[in-house]
């Protein structure tokens, strides 16, 4: 089988051979403590991080990020796509994916050997981040001579580290063409676009806060020149048009990024702002990447590159699953979040595609959930050097050392000592070294999207992530190994869940 290099990867670097974990003090489980030989690993894991920092440039919202990670898969990896509208014929031995609204994503590679009622091993995570999103009608009346967008705060977004920085504009545009068909483009304003200013600490107690969202909080994007639209014969200034309820130099710069010359053609869109800013290596040895979106791109890209790095299907019998889902970070009740259900939905297609009848494709849906375990891939926090007072002693996980399993005894990750003791077996079998997280009493626990997938479909899983330092600031850190050590670790679940399941099936 031909082995192919991700796109965003070292071209000279083979995405099945990476370094073994480093032996550097961590927060380890146990007997995690076993290295793999010098020979296990041809290449270091930090060859994947410019790879991965050019990744997150080139997309900076949802919908870039599914759509090339789409791409990646089929064009670089030779799945091939679904379409949900539409009936499946899937084989043994095939690679597929499929997205939902165009922020969602899933894709999963059957084994040759797969039968009725076996499991799936998949991974979940989430590929939504803090944001501000435009409003619906985000022309603003304009103050002092400035020129303002109308946005509104997704999840955290727009909080303290959104003052004063460069922010791009990018997301989804609909656009009607000729024959009355309404497609879906990209777009990219790469670049200073819009900014939310300070008020400079002369002007005493208005400057130290709180500020109020709404009013303190308006973007600008230039000064008022009464433009117009006035560059477009066909400028749809009508009151009923959508450009019309956008500021129009905004609607002419993303009209001239798409080649349209008719604005009244685009009929809406979804737009946010983003750090523009690249990611990029720093330290002293170029150690950590500072980046923004890594809460949960970084563990979005390992998975996915973990499953295309695992393909051999010749000894497999189980379906193995990597997925990827919006509205994470606003609770996931939306048909493209993990509340919806997109990925049992999936799963049961698979079945029964692959069934003899459809009465046995139904009757061994039980039976494969209860084979199936679930990785719930999020990031988790790393140990701050400045705020060890609010870690957990022995629960500190460090940045490069390789992927850390979240616990919580309330619930909100769904880790249990079944799941530890799998993931062990398997962190030991590929050459990581897992850490261990839990919040310390006085603490409050976030969460992730495993307790709503295990519970909706009764399988096992385990809470589990790279760690990351200043999660849900605009831009965090982690680690220039992280990405690889995180590719590593998914591979080796997927090479070896079935494996190391055998050894669970009395538990």
């Amino acid at each position: 089988m031909t082995r192919t290099i991700p796109r965003y990867c070292d071209d000279k670097m083979s995405p099945f051979d990476l370094t073994q974990a480093p032996s550097s003090q961590a927060t380890s489980i146990g007997e995690l403590q076993h290295i793999p030989s010098p020979t296990a690993y041809e290449k270091h894991p930090e060859q994947y991080a410019p790879g991965f920092c050019t990744f997150l440039a080139d997309n900076p919202t949802v919908f870039h990020f599914v759509n090339s990670m789409k791409s990646f898969f089929k064009e670089e990896n030779h799945f091939e796509v679904l379409d949900e509208r539409a009936q499946w014929s899937i084989k043994r031995g095939g690679k597929y994916v499929v997205t939902r609204n165009g922020s969602s994503l899933i894709a999963f590679v059957v084994g040759e050997n797969y039968k009725t009622g076996n499991g799936v091993a998949m991974t979940a995570s989430h590929v939504d981040a803090l944001t501000v999103k435009l409003k619906p009608i985000s022309r603003v009346n304009n103050a002092a001579g400035y020129e303002q967008l109308g946005v509104a705060p997704y999840a955290g977004g727009l909080g303290l580290t959104w003052w004063d920085r460069d922010l791009g504009i990018a997301g989804k545009v609909l656009v009607k063409n000729s024959a009355g068909k309404v497609t879906t483009q990209l777009v990219n304003l790469d670049g200073p676009i819009a900014r939310v200013p300070t008020l400079a600490p002369h002007f005493g107690a208005p400057a130290a806060g709180p500020f109020n969202r709404e009013t303190q909080m308006v973007p600008i994007i230039g000064l008022d020149d009464d433009e117009g639209l006035s560059g477009s014969a066909n400028a749809g200034d009508s009151p009923t048009t959508f450009a019309s309820t956008q500021p129009p130099r905004l609607m002419k710069a993303i009209a001239n990024e798409l080649g349209i010359a008719d604005y009244s053609s685009i009929v809406g869109w979804e737009l946010q702002l983003f750090d523009s800013q690249k990611a990029q290596l720093g330290g002293l040895d170029k150690e950590f990447i500072y980046a923004g979106r890594l809460d949960d791109h970084l563990c979005s890209y390992a998975a996915a590159h973990g499953l295309a790095s695992s393909t051999d299907t010749s000894s497999s019998s189980i379906v193995k699953c990597v997925s990827l889902f919006d509205n994470e970070e606003v609770g996931s009740l939306s048909r493209q979040g993990a509340r919806g259900n997109f990925l049992p939905s999936t799963i049961e297609r698979i079945v029964q595609s692959l069934a003899a009848s459809p009465s046995e494709g139904v009757s061994a849906m039980g039976q494969t959930y209860a084979n199936s375990f679930l990785a719930s891939a999020d990031n988790t926090h790393a140990v701050n050097p400045n705020f060890l007072n609010v870690y957990l002693a022995n629960h500190a996980p460090k940045l490069n050392v390789g992927v850390c399993l979240s616990v919580d005894p309330n619930g909100a990750m769904t880790t249990d000592a079944v799941s530890t003791a799998l993931m062990q077996r398997v962190a030991r079998k590929c050459g990581s070294k897992l850490q261990v997280f839990q919040i310390r009493n006085d603490s409050r626990s976030g969460g992730t999207v495993g307790p709503m997938l295990s519970s909706a479909m009764g399988v096992r899983a385990a809470d589990c992530g790279l760690p990351q330092l200043s999660m849900h600031s605009i831009r965090a850190t982690t680690g220039s190994k992280d990405v690889g050590l995180g590719i590593q670790f998914f591979k080796g679940f997927f090479d070896h869940y079935e494996e190391v399941d055998a050894e669970f099936r009395a538990t």
